[in-house]
């Protein structure tokens, strides 16, 4: 089966392909600059590299988020895009999760998050000893870092955390988790578009256009909409 994942939610930027079922190539960049401008370029590259043409693919895997909202559009809208014209299957998994892959050796629980601003975390609980054993032990949330961490406290088991943005949080992971806290070297927290692409190989696929991004919450601009809505509604 060949494969194309993709992963722009968050400031990596990350493709692979999958060549008969092998890794065949990846490009990661963890660099803030504008995905729009450099995805396709990444793609058109990484496919002439590895010798596939667009309709040699079978698949297409794609990070649906959380994230950036803007990077989390800019993924989901291309492999749509591409699958729709092509007409393969796209598969959508959660950029957790992804996260979460690269802690599936340490043979503990894993909590993947990413920054989201104001003490806030996007952040999921997983377990698992391989790509496609991995499960969510808790719900993904949208969440006051410092409240999900007393929970994990109170279960009192070792578990590993993974960010991008584990330099961020890190003072209050020991401080709150003490010795049950793992925290690995920054080469396990940047996620690689390869686990995306082996995470996706089995999984079921989505419609295309009922794939839509897994934001957690609304757009603050969203949500300040909502609110004054709300307020002249009951004005």
């Amino acid at each position: 089966m060949n494969i194309l994942a993709i992963d722009t939610s968050n400031q990596t930027m990350g493709v692979a392909v999958l060549k008969a079922g092998r890794l065949a190539g990846e490009y990661i960049t963890d660099v803030k600059k504008n995905h729009s401008v450099r995805l396709m370029p990444a793609i058109n590259q990484l496919m002439s590299d590895v010798e596939l043409h667009p309709k040699d693919l079978d698949k297409i895997v794609v990070a649906k988020g959380p994230g950036s909202y803007t990077g989390v559009r800019i993924g989901l809208s291309t492999a749509k895009t591409m699958a729709w014209t092509l007409g393969i299957p796209v598969v959508g998994i959660s950029s957790l999760e992804v996260v979460a892959l690269h802690g599936i050796l340490f043979n503990q629980q894993i909590c993947s998050f990413f920054d989201a601003r104001r003490g806030l975390v996007y952040t999921g609980l997983y377990q698992g000893d391989s790509i496609n054993e991995l499960k969510p032990i808790w719900d993904e949330e949208n969440v006051l870092f410092e409240e999900w961490l007393i929970r994990l406290k109170e279960e009192g088991k070792p578990t590993v955390f993974l960010s991008q943005d584990i330099e961020l949080h890190k003072a209050i992971i020991e401080k709150s988790m003490g010795d049950l806290a793992i925290i690995p070297d920054d080469v396990y927290h940047v996620p690689r578009p390869s686990l995306l692409a082996f995470a996706g190989m089995e999984k079921q696929h989505d419609s295309v256009h009922a794939l839509i991004p897994n934001y957690l919450r609304l757009a603050e601009a969203e949500a300040n909409w909502l609110k004054q809505q709300e307020k002249e509604n009951n004005g």
